[in-house]
């Protein structure tokens, strides 16, 4: 039987409103020490942001980052994943699509996060993704 993302995803991502204050969402993703928040509309997931979208997209691009909201750095072309896909399908798709992060949607409302970070180490703790991905962050 297949392992479903339900299984490997980390659950309750944060979710942040798009004209939420890029300096915010750092702080955030500093504080509860991830590299990731989902941008919502409502209840509704409209895009992801990673910790790398605030480097290239956040300073590269924006003089002021007191004006800059995670809606002009997000990822909006979503590839997302439900609880009861099989982690081997999404990770196809996130090779096809050249992405180390899916929301998991349930009816809409975001309720995990599946990284190949997870999957590594799940499939292959041994390797250096695996071994990387369960290492507690540099704080």
């Amino acid at each position: 039987m297949a392992q479903l993302v339900k299984e490997l995803m980390t659950p309750q991502p944060v979710a942040l409103p798009g004209d939420t204050p890029v300096r915010d969402a750092a702080r955030r993703m500093r504080d509860d020490d991830i590299g990731n928040v989902l941008v919502s509309d409502g209840e509704e997931v409209r895009g992801i942001v990673t910790d790398r979208d605030l480097v290239v997209r956040g300073l590269a691009d924006h003089d002021d980052l007191s004006k800059t909201r995670l809606r002009d750095v997000c990822s909006e072309q979503l590839i997302t994943a439900r609880p009861g896909d099989a982690t081997g399908d999404v990770v196809a798709r996130m090779r096809e699509h050249a992405v180390r992060r899916v929301p998991v949607v349930d009816r809409g409302r975001p309720v995990g996060v599946f990284s190949i970070g997870d999957a590594a180490m799940e499939h292959d703790p041994d390797s250096a993704l695996g071994d990387i991905s369960s290492a507690r962050g540099n704080r």
